[in-house]
Order: C-alpha cells, then sequence, then structure tokens
C-alpha cells in the first residue's frame, strides 16, 4: 500500500494539489514518457492515466479522440501499464476508466496488472451499483484505492450509499457538463457539494472537469485538496506538445499562489 500511502499523505497537505490527466498512448511509449517527465518539472504533483475506453460517455470530443486514436492502434493494455509505470516513478499516479475495459479485462485482473505498475488508485467513473462491492473487493485485494466519482444530483439521504466503500479520494466535478467544457463554473454550488461530502467522508475531495483555466483552479483551490486538468493538457499534447508543460506550469502557478480567485469573465 505504499503507493497509495503516497497518494494519501498528498493530498492531505494544506495546500492544494495539481493533477494532470493524460490519456495512455496518446503518443508512442517514449515520447509519452518524456512528456510525463516534462509535466512533472512543470508542477503536476500527481497523474491521472486515462485508460482507452470506445464509449467515454462523460468526456468530450477532444478525450473521445484521443481514446479512440489509442484504440486503433490496439495494445491498449499493455500501453496503458507502461503509462502507469513511468508516471508512478515520477508522482502518485491513479487510473481513471470506464467499467467495460474493465468488465472485458476481468476487474480482479486489471486491479492486479495496474497495482503491480505502481498505481496508487483506480477511478471507474461509472462504476455500476451492482458491480460496486465486486470493484471495491478487486481494488483492496490488490492494494489500489478506489476513488468515486459523485455525480452533483446526488441527493443527501444517498449520499452514504454512493460513497460507502470508496477509498482514496472523492471526485467532485466542477462542472456538470462533460469534459473539454469551457463554459463559466457555478463555485457557489461546487462549494456547497463539497462541504457535502466531507460532512458524509473523512475522504479528501478532488475537482475536475470544466476547470479550463489557471483563474478557475485558483477559485476552486480552497474548496478541494486537488484541482485536476485534462483538456487543456491534451488539447496540447495533442496539436504541438511542446506547449503542454507550460500549461501546466501555469495552473501551478495559479494553484500555489492562489491568485485569480474570481471567476473568469
Amino acid at each position: 500500500m505504499a503507493t497509495a500511502d503516497r497518494l494519501h499523505t498528498l493530498l492531505t497537505q494544506p495546500q492544494c494539489a495539481l493533477g494532470v490527466f493524460m490519456p495512455a498512448d496518446v503518443h508512442q511509449t517514449d515520447v509519452q514518457c518524456r512528456q510525463l517527465d516534462h509535466l512533472a518539472q512543470s508542477g503536476a504533483d500527481l497523474f491521472e492515466i486515462g485508460l482507452p475506453c470506445a464509449n467515454p460517455v462523460l468526456d468530450g470530443r477532444l478525450i473521445r479522440s484521443a481514446y479512440h486514436r489509442a484504440l486503433f492502434k490496439g495494445d491498449v493494455i499493455n500501453r496503458t501499464v507502461r503509462a502507469v509505470a513511468h508516471a508512478a516513478s515520477l508522482r502518485p499516479t491513479v487510473v481513471m476508466t470506464y467499467w467495460e475495459p474493465v468488465r472485458r479485462h476481468s476487474p480482479e485482473h486489471l486491479a492486479r496488472l495496474l497495482a503491480d505498475a505502481g498505481a496508487a488508485g483506480m477511478m471507474v467513473v461509472d462504476l455500476p451499483r451492482d458491480e460496486t462491492l465486486r470493484w471495491h473487493h478487486a481494488a483492496n485485494a490488490a492494494g489500489l484505492s478506489a476513488p468515486r466519482l459523485v455525480p452533483r444530483a446526488t441527493r443527501d439521504t444517498d449520499l452514504p450509499a454512493e460513497v460507502g466503500g470508496a477509498s482514496g479520494w472523492l471526485y467532485a466535478p466542477a462542472s456538470t457538463g462533460p469534459t473539454g467544457y469551457q463554459g463559466p463554473l457555478d463555485v457557489t454550488a461546487l462549494g456547497a457539494f463539497t462541504q457535502r461530502l466531507r460532512a458524509t467522508s473523512p475522504l479528501p475531495v478532488v475537482s475536475g472537469v470544466g476547470i479550463s483555466s489557471p483563474g478557475l483552479a485558483a477559485a476552486v483551490a480552497p474548496l478541494v485538496d486537488a484541482v485536476v486538468i485534462g483538456t487543456p493538457i491534451v488539447r496540447a499534447l495533442l496539436s504541438d506538445p511542446a506547449p503542454a508543460t507550460a500549461v501546466a506550469a501555469s495552473f501551478a502557478q495559479a494553484l500555489h499562489t492562489r491568485i485569480g480567485a474570481t471567476l473568469d469573465a
């Protein structure tokens, strides 16, 4: 559980951490490893590696495109394991995926495979209610944390069941839209939701989805234990990888200084 302990230590520090999401196999393995090196040097405190899925229903066009490119190449599991292993050598790393590839490759097998690669946890964002117990058991047996994405619309009476068995963190989406959303955020509503989560569970709270600018990251940071950015990084990686480190650095700077505490116009 040493890797999970590193994640816990990071998320219980006073300063909001910066998580960077990267789809596995967005580029060839050697290129992706260099990109992870640069992102770590630019301020990423943790990595979230996306296991490609054919129908990522919570993701927007850009991340869907990255996943489809990866699936077209084939050998997705082995490439994901290599990405996770390198990311985990740099920073605490959690895998983000959907139930379909977990079911197809066996929850028990996939949990053990990714734990052996160094993953601290694995978040199945659309985990079916009737598979929750099996997944939590598989993750626990492998030594993986099992973070849980909790929809904003979850009623107070349903929260205990929704977060029961989760470990590592609770994920509170900053937007109710798909990844890649670039509109304004209702930070007040997000704050109220994070308070509800903290009243229900002692787990750290992490937020992402729609945190599209450093100013928005700074506005969300006081509410949560980590902010995860995805689409701004993926956009840079898919067009010209060089700016991705500058993007990460700008978000890291915003979190570390807490500047731009109001929403972007």
